[in-house]
């Protein structure tokens, strides 16, 4: 098997772990009835930690599609390499560090420790590019 398909079915685990982290969450503020109803009434305003967790659940959603596209391609095109597993280890070893990061609030090391899994999605991509 691919290391890169490993490093994506990895990715889809830490998919569940922003889902049911940032669900804990929820479910902790506005309590069980509110996690097994239909979720229709208004809610009070997030709790910082809860609103970072969806945020953070959020942002992962918007870049693991990407993530997909880089690691499936390299693959399906036979470019894989030492530059995209390291590139994917990296995506991913970035992305484990950033939800608790999020979840703490910390600043500006958390936009950082993005911008590094950012580098590791370049690493897998390039080869798709024709570098």
């Amino acid at each position: 098997m691919h290391t890169e398909i490993l490093i994506l079915a990895w990715g889809a685990v830490l998919l569940f772990v922003h889902i049911f982290a940032a669900g804990h969450v929820k479910t902790r503020q506005y309590g069980t009835k509110w996690n097994t109803g239909a979720r229709d009434e208004a809610l009070p305003p997030m709790d910082p930690i809860v609103g970072r967790m969806v945020r953070a659940q959020a942002n992962y959603q918007e870049t693991f599609p990407i993530a997909i596209v880089a690691l499936l391609g390299v693959v399906a095109a036979g470019r894989t390499g030492d530059m995209t597993a390291l590139g994917g280890w990296i995506w991913l070893g970035a992305r484990v560090v950033y939800l608790p990061l999020y979840a703490l609030g910390v600043p500006v090391v958390r936009s950082l420790v993005f911008l590094v899994s950012v580098v590791g999605l370049a690493m897998v991509l390039w080869p798709l590019l024709g570098g």
